[in-house]
This record gives C-alpha cells, structure tokens and sequence, in this order.
C-alpha cells in the first residue's frame, strides 16, 4: 500500500508539472522573442523621422550611429526622380524579402544567418518606401528562456520529490496501523491473548482497532467465565468430597469402612487431576496495560463468603481483614480466586473441624500483601511445603494449591512464604507487586521475614491483635 500510494502520487505529479511547465516555458520562449523584436522596433522607429525629412546619407549615418545599433541597422533606400538607390549597413536580409515588405507595407521578419531581421517600411518625402533592416541575434531570442527553464525544472522537480515524500508519510501512517493489526492478529491466533491494538490512524484503521481490541476483551472474557465456571464446578466438588472424607474419617474400622475412605480419596486424586490438566492448559488470559487486574477485597469478600457455609458446618471460627476497601492487584480476578480456594481448601483439608482461620489483605505503596493463616498444628518443614507446591506430589498431595498461589505471585515479581501465625498454626504470605519488578531471594521458613521491612517495600503494619469472631 505504501508504495502505491507513492507511484501514485509521482505519476500523478509529474502529469501536473508536465502540464504547467511545458506551456509555461513555451510562453516564456515567446515573451522573450518579443521583447527582443519590441527592441528592434524601437530602433526603427528612431530612424523612421529622419528618413522622412532627408536621405542625406550622412545625416542618416548619424541618427543611426546615435541609436547606438549602427552594426546592426540597415537602411534600404529605393531610387528616386532623379536619385539613385542607397544601402546603409550590412544587409542580411534577401532582396526579395525587402521588395515585399514595400509592396506590402508593413513590417515583417526574415530568418536569416545567425538570427532574424525585422523589416520595417518607412514612407520617404519621395513617396517612395524605405526599409530599415534591424538585426535580431539568436542569443537575444533566447535570452533568459534557459534560465527560465532551469528554474522550472527544479520546482517541478521538488514538487514531485515533495509529493513523493508527503505520499510516503501518509503511506506509513496508513501501513503501520495496518501492521500492529496483523501483528495483533498473529498474536492472537497464537493464544497471546494479552495482544491489543493502539487505537491510532486513519478513521477506517482507527474503527477496526477498535473492533479488534473489542473482539480480544470479549475472548479474555469468555475464557474467563469458562475458568470461573470451571473452578466453581471444583468448588462445588471440593466441599461435598470434603465432607464425605471427614465423614468417612468417622466410619471406624472395617472393610466397608476401608472401601469407603478409598473412594473418597480416589475420587479426590481425580478431581485433582482434573483441575491440573485445566490449569496447565490454562491460556495466557490476562489483558496487557492500564486497567488489567481485579480488586482483590471484592475477591476476598466472595470466596470468604463461600467458604463460611463449610465454616460454619464444621464449627470454625474465621476472621476476615482489610477487604473493606478496594485493593488494584494486576492478577485476574479467577487466578487469585483459585489462589485463595487451594489455601483455603488446605485449611479444611488438613486441620481438624473447629480450627480457626483468618484472611488478611494489607495494601502498601508498591506491593499487597495476603495472609491466610489457621490455628492448626502448622507445617514442620516449610520448604518441603513449597516443593510440594513445585509439583513433587508427596506425602499424598498433588502439589497443585502452593503452585497456583506461587505462580500467580511471582507473575507480578512477587514471592509466597510459609512460617508460623499468630493463630498458633500456618501462615502463607502472599506477596504481590504492584510495579512488577523483581525482588531479592531470601532464605525460605524464615519466620522473621514476615515482619521486617525490606527497602523498596510499602510500610505495611502487620496488625495480627484482632481476636476472631
């Protein structure tokens, strides 16, 4: 396209200078020839009083030497009653040229060597008609129409390179919205769902980024729904086979007992199972730039308020803190809701009933933190816990909850860590950057790296007095 629009315009320019300044050099040409022959009229016309009053051929040379054109003026004067014929100057003119101009009466030109020659007639007190020869050299024809022409050349010769290079940039504002929309389309057809288009450019290309960037919105959406309706679907799952375990945990002893416990755990493998292959399938749903994220209280409220019917069942005291105001996290709302369902699920899943828990959201200058906490015995080996969550699968866990909460923290250039909370049990520490950059390693199951400030991070009062409900 852009270099269509660049032949175009050099086709269509150069017809325009061709049409202006071919006509308009012919005319400067004419007007030159005429201001030169107006030039020798002139000189005529000087010698034309004199000739009728005398042809003294000395008076005559005089008045044509004071025209200062002696060299170039000729004056033809037939005979007379009683006088001879005179030739003043050098003739250039043909003899028959010269009879036709006094049989015609008026001026006329002659081509003749090296220019031309303006014949004008001149009536004698004879009666009789003189002709004085001007000369006109070629290079007075001509003078300045070079000139003339050069400086044609060159405005219509920048008038195409001006258009050229207008053209150009009109190509490129044209062609690189065009390209930013294919390079969106590959993107997204390769399931970078994050690719959005800058609105920029004509109108036309400026409506279909529009469109485009609607048309990923509504994709990230519909995925989107499909992971809530997915994870909610796990939920929904999670506390039935929650209960049956405990229940089955009650059974006693006995084959059927056994049989029972055995399905519950199969059928807890399974729907592991099943919620491990939908993550690891997971495409990248999250919208790049301003705006992409989710409040994390608005999360922390909904997945507290579906988590406090099984609370309530199983007698657990629960607190919830600092999610009654609005706190931008740039994590999508079901990434951090899934986050906090694998830790919450691991509250019920390996506390006893009545065990307390707690969800505390802390907003800072640069980062948020979230704490999940519980009152139960608490983790003994903190990274084993963790390598769990890197997927190793032991001591009868799939590893899918610490690595849904790792990688959704680290994403954001944060990190998660595991120590001891003032419930009396486990502490998981979510750590989320606001700014994206990366932080420093520390050592992990650090208990005391909850509580201290590092440089860089927002001043964040760790307030754990609150007694639950």
């Amino acid at each position: 396209m852009r270099w269509a629009l660049v032949k175009v315009s050099l086709a269509v320019t150069a017809m325009v200078v061709v049409s202006f300044a071919v006509p308009l050099g012919l005319v400067i040409r004419e007007m030159a020839r005429d201001r030169a022959f107006a030039g020798a009229e002139r000189e005529a016309a000087a010698v034309a009083p004199a000739l009728s009053i005398t042809t003294d051929r000395d008076q005559l040379e005089r008045v044509v030497a004071s025209t200062g054109s002696d060299t170039d003026m000729a004056v033809h004067i037939p005979a007379g009653d009683g006088s001879e014929a005179m030739e003043m100057g050098q003739r250039r003119a043909a003899p028959e040229d010269i009879a036709a101009v006094r049989d015609l009466g008026r001026a006329s030109t002659s081509t003749v060597s090296g220019g031309s020659a303006l014949l004008q007639p001149v009536a004698l007190s004879s009666g009789e008609i003189a002709v004085v020869e001007v000369f006109v050299p070629e290079s007075e024809v001509t003078n300045g129409v070079g000139t003339a022409w050069a400086v044609l050349a060159g405005v219509g010769v920048a008038l195409i390179l001006g258009s050229v290079a207008v053209a150009d940039r009109l190509g490129v504002r044209m062609v690189r919205p065009a390209q930013r929309l294919v390079e969106g389309a590959h993107e997204l057809g390769e399931g970078k769902l994050g690719a959005r288009v800058r609105e920029t450019g004509p109108t036309e290309l400026r409506l279909a980024a529009v469109a485009f960037n609607s048309m990923a919105d509504q994709v990230v959406q519909l995925l989107a729904n499909e992971r809530e309706l997915a994870a909610d679907l796990s939920h929904r799952l999670r506390t039935p086979l929650t209960v049956l375990r405990l229940n089955a945990a009650s059974l006693g002893e006995g084959p059927a007992a056994e049989q029972t416990r055995a399905a519950v755990e199969q059928l807890e493998r399974e729907v592991d199972t099943i919620i491990r292959t939908a993550r690891d399938a997971k495409p990248q749903t999250a919208a790049a730039g301003p705006g992409a994220g989710c409040d994390a209280a608005e999360v922390i409220r909904e997945r507290m308020e579906f988590w406090s019917a099984l609370a309530e069942d199983e007698g657990r005291k629960w607190r919830m803190a600092g999610a009654d105001r609005p706190v931008r996290i740039p994590v999508a709302r079901s990434d951090l809701a899934a986050a906090l369902d694998a830790l919450l699920g691991n509250v019920f899943r390996h506390t006893a009933e009545g065990t307390a828990f707690a969800v505390d959201v802390h907003n800072g200058e640069d980062a948020v933190i979230v704490l999940v906490s519980d009152a139960g015995p608490g983790i003994p080996d903190p990274d084993a816990a963790m390598a769990r969550g890197r997927g190793s699968g032991s001591d009868g866990s799939t590893g899918l909850g610490l690595d849904i909460v790792r990688r959704l923290a680290e994403d954001t250039g944060g990190d998660v860590r595991i120590g001891s909370s003032v419930l009396g049990g486990t502490e998981v520490r979510i750590w989320i950057q606001l700014d994206g950059r990366e932080r420093a390693p520390r050592r992990r199951g650090h208990r005391g790296t909850m509580r201290r400030r590092r440089p860089g991070r927002p001043a964040v009062s760790f307030n754990r007095s609150r007694s639950l409900p």
